[in-house]
């Protein structure tokens, strides 16, 4: 449910979405070795999309597009971690940024909410639209095709554990009905998440078959 009641005021909203902007930017190009999943084309889309959720669910867009331009910067501070461990580095870059620490808490705190592994059905309207957003990406046809092997790059992986995490993070969320917390990003965009988790149910199959895994094995050398 939703917990605040004010926001960013409104005469400086745009300036401090602008800095945050700034600052994620810079540490994205800065360190785009680093994050070659959860870089800057990752932030941007996840931004867009979530604030256009906002604006649909009556969650504060300003506060929303903020959180998720922060809500990947633990993959800086330590590779293959939940959003808790960057926490600091979250907090730093809002407060520096002109943000209010009480909405820099706020923000912090619908980032947690809002993480794949551990959000629930009834999380707030802001949240909601953040998980929305970062869930679709994960969704896309396109992203086991053109951007699974830079996660595995980035967070050191091999294709059965991050089989593995997707089965186990996403498929229970899936079958219980709040894949998407938005009815029309569900109606849009359900088939694809869909087909999305049959496939990795079908990778984690097959990586147990031991002519694929020679398979792999041999290609990767």
């Amino acid at each position: 449910m939703r917990t605040q009641e004010s926001t960013i005021d409104n005469v400086v909203v745009g300036a401090v979405v602008g800095a945050v902007e700034r600052r994620v930017h810079r540490l994205c190009r800065e360190y785009a070795d680093r994050l070659p999943f959860h870089g800057w084309h990752h932030v941007n889309f996840v931004r867009t999309k979530a604030a256009g959720f906002a604006r649909h669910n009556g969650a504060d867009a300003a506060v929303v597009e903020v959180a998720a331009l922060v809500h990947d910067v633990n993959y800086l501070v330590l590779r293959n971690s939940p959003a808790a461990a960057g926490r600091s580095l979250r907090r730093e870059i809002l407060v520096e940024c002109g943000v209010p620490a009480r909405i820099a808490r706020w923000i912090d705190e619908i980032v947690d909410e809002a993480e794949m592994a551990t959000r629930g059905r009834d999380i707030s309207l802001e949240a909601q639209a953040l998980s929305d957003a970062d869930t679709l990406f994960k969704a896309l046809p396109v992203t086991p095709v053109v951007l699974a092997h830079r996660y595995l790059r980035e967070n050191g992986l091999s294709l059965r554990e991050l089989a593995d995490k997707i089965v186990g993070e996403q498929c229970d969320v899936h079958d219980e009905g709040y894949y998407f917390y938005n009815p029309e990003a569900a109606a849009t965009y359900s088939r694809w998440a869909t087909a999305n988790l049959q496939l990795w149910r079908c990778i984690k199959e097959a990586v147990d078959d031991p002519t694929v895994a020679e398979l792999l094995d041999a290609v990767a050398s």
